[in-house]
């Protein structure tokens, strides 16, 4: 099976969306990127058409004019998110959550508050067990 979750560029244009929290157009989508990246218009278009392949986005016809395309997200960001995570724990971990969890914990900058944060989830999940 192919991808299902966003590239890191589609992803620029599936967090537009979300935090919209509505439907758009390819017009309306392109303006929001035209001053943070330099992808064309053109190219937009065709990531837009890439996320409703995938089933992250669909669209419905405008009532006014049928050259234009309302998108809205159908997967949530963390579905996505999670859809990911677990892609990157079986290509890159063989499927071993810990091992990958101990990799990032290893080599990653963690706060006080972040380290409390993650022991409260540790703590939660194995009450959850």
């Amino acid at each position: 099976m192919g991808e299902i979750t966003p590239s890191e560029n589609e992803w620029l244009i599936m967090e537009i969306i979300w935090r919209a929290g509505r439907s758009m157009t390819a017009s309306e989508v392109i303006e929001e990127l035209k001053d943070s990246v330099r992808i064309s218009d053109k190219t937009i278009r065709v990531m837009i058409n890439r996320l409703v392949a995938k089933g992250v986005l669909e669209y419905s016809v405008d009532e006014k004019d049928a050259r234009v395309y309302h998108y809205r997200a159908v997967r949530s960001r963390e579905e996505c998110l999670a859809f990911k995570s677990e892609r990157f724990i079986n290509n890159f971990f063989g499927g071993d959550a810990s091992l990958a969890i101990a990799s990032f914990l290893r080599s990653a900058r963690i706060s006080g508050r972040q380290l409390e944060e993650l022991r409260n989830l540790v703590e939660e999940m194995e009450r959850k067990q």
